[in-house]
């Protein structure tokens, strides 16, 4: 299971992707993000798991994002990818 930091925000966004899209090649079938240490955001953290959503797609792996801050599910509600990554996403066809 991949962790976010405490702090997810533009500032710590590519180094924090950069990390998290290193980890995802060594996951064997499927990413798991657990977001429960996630305290201080702003949408960069939207954009940063949908890049992981997105490259996980890509290897074919599913992603499933794990116990998300209730803010951070408002904030993906608002701008409208709740469906994309506050359910678990299989890999494409």
């Amino acid at each position: 299971m991949l962790l976010l930091p405490a702090t997810l925000t533009a500032h710590e966004a590519r180094d924090t992707l950069r990390m998290l899209k290193q980890s995802i090649q060594g996951q064997a079938d499927g990413v798991e993000v657990d977001a429960s240490g996630l305290v201080q955001f702003d949408s960069s953290a939207l954009s940063v798991l949908l890049e992981c959503r997105r490259q996980a797609q890509a290897w074919g792996k599913t992603f499933t994002l794990r116990d998300a801050p209730p803010k951070l599910a408002a904030l993906a509600k608002l701008y409208g990818v709740d469906a994309l990554l506050m359910r678990s996403t299989g890999a494409p066809n």
